[in-house]
């Protein structure tokens, strides 16, 4: 008798854990979605503004690296603004159709030559400590962005099913 008890208590707890971790993901997700939809108001100069705010606390910069820094957050809010200006056009004229395996390349290539154009950049601003603090951090980002992706990919496969 005492075993079933414990069996039963084992499965509720894990059952309200499981749960809970649904909630928590789902609401990170939700939290992420706000913040990004607050950032599309800004304007690239705020964008880079508040990106280099954040990277003179993570990493202690000094006023030479932070004007540096500035100007490369500045390019690179300016490139994305540009970019999303594009792509909402192209949802709006339902131009959107599946790229080809070239063209995925041709973007895949051209999104990891800047990331490597990056890389090099922040090598000559930053000292060897804050760059290996910078680097920890950037893969931080793209594992939870990655991480995010597939949860989105998952929920459409999900919805896909349902409505199969």
């Amino acid at each position: 008798m005492k075993k079933i008890k414990f069996i039963l208590v084992l499965m509720l707890s894990t059952l309200a854990i499981s749960a809970q971790e649904k909630k928590n993901r789902k609401s990170n997700y939700n939290n992420h979605k706000m913040r990004v939809a607050k950032m599309v108001d800004f304007s690239p100069e705020q964008i880079a503004t508040l990106q280099t705010k954040k990277m003179i606390l993570a990493l202690d910069l000094n006023d030479s690296q932070q004007t540096e820094i500035h100007k490369l957050n500045l390019k690179n809010a300016e490139l994305r603004k540009e970019k999303m200006k594009a792509q909402k056009a192209k949802r709006e004229n339902k131009e959107h159709t599946k790229l080809s395996s070239n063209d995925r390349y041709e973007i895949i290539n051209k999104r990891l030559d800047h990331q490597i154009q990056q890389k090099q950049r922040m090598k000559k601003i930053l000292s060897e400590e804050q760059f290996l603090k910078w680097e920890k951090m950037s893969k931080k980002r793209a594992h939870s962005q990655k991480n995010r992706t597939k949860g989105k990919k998952l929920a459409m496969m999900k919805k896909k099913r349902r409505t199969h």
